[in-house]
């Protein structure tokens, strides 16, 4: 039952609109592909390592690839052509002789076009039964372990540059009630047009995210589960350059969440447009198969523009990622929309509006787990009305039913917090769910009034806009500002000259066993 009295037939023409303005970027993705999507579905048929300088096989292979007949015909058929007439089995080896220039690609014709296919098929068939083993691991472990008895989850950033060190502070955290572990990418991680290989301990405000460190840390983070009598979720990025690699590397490694919005990177790092839809889709795919939740992050934009004038702009991306991710065959229970208390304490009846809009998120989405993101843009070094104003995050969360939970601290955005920052930022969490954690079951806001007002106001706003959108195309809308004041055309940007049209006989064995089974 509706909380806010939102008209349901708007909310019905929002839904609508959004997929209005969506499909177009979905058109665009279902014919274009990557130099990462290619990387991804190599290494589902089991391409690993690297070289000795670092960087790893798959890139050396789609680059010769590429060199030799194109991005646009998919790089599984001239692989397992070329692998075929080496007379090799190994992937990886065939990458290390195309590295070495004894390797040439073409497209095969008749036959061996056929057989090539089949080949790249059972490969990646392959891997794709591994991610499914990796989600049914989980399944059996939530099982055994048993959930947090709480929601919201207890959502926990844990990030020194040194994986092993995260360990430790990671195991820490989820015996101090955290349920989540998020950790964080080394500070522009997102641009690196490869994925680092190995264990790291080298990263700047935030540890690489690698295959090794997923591996390393879901197994420490099992330990904890089995410990703790819950299991405990472990959090990465699937987003920037990388996005469809990070999302198959999750899937391969039983991550829980990742990091996946569709405009993040656009608007954040100037990645072209076109190169985040493509990867996008596909990353969402390989999560709505490993039965990951991804979390999106229009809460970003909050951080540059104003909190309560673009609202309207925060509920517009929610429904536009909505429409994406079921398309891309996510159900609802994978959406952990985004959305963020930054509106400046100053304003009168700041705490009133934070109500309206986290609970207008809450009442559109009614079965996605929203991530509520704590305040950084008016964080200002004065700690004491810093873990005030987190604790105020923390009751609006219980009144608004929130489903996974960041930990503010009050230091956040000023300073890196100290571990002493973390344990009081997690007694404020404490106390707030064990004092009030039911109180969204008696939180009714009164008929006609404040919170009422400003979200059907802010709802409003949001369908003007979609509108708006509609009439002009999503990638003008982007071109022009509309999401946190940043402009990115679709013809510049970061990662374009990765992107290629299919060709007519563009193959993709990953995309094809994953939408049959959608």
């Amino acid at each position: 039952m509706s909380k806010l009295d939102l008209d349901p037939v708007l909310v019905a023409r929002a839904r609508e609109l959004a997929r209005r303005a969506g499909q177009p970027v979905v058109d665009l993705a279902r014919s274009h592909t990557t130099v990462s999507v290619e990387r991804a579905v190599l290494r589902l048929a089991g391409v690993s390592g690297a070289d000795p300088d670092g960087i790893p096989w798959v890139n050396r292979l789609v680059d010769a690839v590429v060199a030799d007949v194109g991005l646009g015909h998919g790089v599984a058929v001239p692989v397992f052509d070329a692998l075929a007439r080496e007379g090799l089995t190994d992937v990886t080896l065939l990458a290390q002789k195309a590295a070495a220039g004894s390797v040439s690609f073409a497209l095969p014709t008749g036959r061996a076009a056929t057989a090539a296919r089949s080949a790249a098929r059972r490969a990646v068939g392959a891997g794709i039964r591994r991610i499914d083993r990796r989600r049914a691991e989980r399944d059996r472990l939530i099982k055994r372990h048993g959930d947090p008895k709480q929601r919201p989850w207890i959502y926990l950033i844990v990030a020194t540059g040194d994986i092993y060190e995260d360990i430790p502070q990671a195991q820490a955290a989820a015996r101090a009630g955290a349920d989540v572990i998020a950790v964080i990418r080394s500070t522009g991680q997102s641009l690196l047009d490869y994925v680092p290989e190995g264990a790291t301990r080298e990263g700047f405000a935030g540890t690489y995210a690698t295959q090794e460190n997923f591996r390393l840390m879901r197994a420490a983070l099992d330990e904890s589960s089995k410990e703790l009598g819950r299991y405990v979720r472990l959090t990465n990025y699937a987003s920037g350059l990388c996005m469809p690699e990070m999302a198959t590397l999750a899937g391969l490694e039983r991550l829980d969440m990742m990091l996946n919005d569709s405009m993040y990177g656009i608007l954040f790092r100037d990645i072209n447009p076109v190169r985040t839809f493509v990867d996008q889709r596909f990353s969402r795919q390989v999560h709505a198969r490993a039965g990951i939740i991804i979390n999106t992050g229009e809460d970003n934009y909050l951080t540059t523009a104003d909190a309560v004038d673009e609202a309207h702009t925060v509920t517009v991306s929610q429904l536009l990622n909505e429409f994406f991710a079921h398309e891309a065959g996510l159900a609802d229970w994978q959406l952990g929309l985004g959305h963020a208390f930054e509106i400046n304490p100053e304003v009168p009846e700041s705490f009133r509006l934070e109500l309206a809009h986290a609970l207008l998120a809450r009442e559109l989405f009614p079965d996605a787990p929203l991530k509520w993101m704590p305040p950084t843009k008016h964080m200002t070094g004065d700690v004491f009305r810093g873990n005030l104003l987190d604790g105020f995050f923390n009751l609006a969360g219980t009144l608004t039913g929130q489903g996974i939970l960041l930990v503010g601290m009050m230091t956040e955005a000023v300073v890196t917090p100290w571990l002493s920052d973390r344990d009081i930022a997690l007694q404020n969490v404490r106390y707030v769910l064990g004092a009030a954690g039911g109180l969204h079951e008696d939180f009714v806001p009164a008929p006609g009034g404040f919170i009422r007002r400003r979200a059907n106001q802010v709802l409003g706003e949001a369908l003007d806009l979609l509108e708006r959108i509609g009439e002009q195309t999503l990638l003008t809308a982007i071109a022009e500002g509309t999401f946190g004041i940043m402009k990115r055309p679709a013809d510049r940007g970061k990662g374009l000259d990765g992107v290629a049209a299919h060709e007519a006989d563009y193959c993709n064995p990953a995309t094809d066993i994953l939408e049959a089974a959608a």
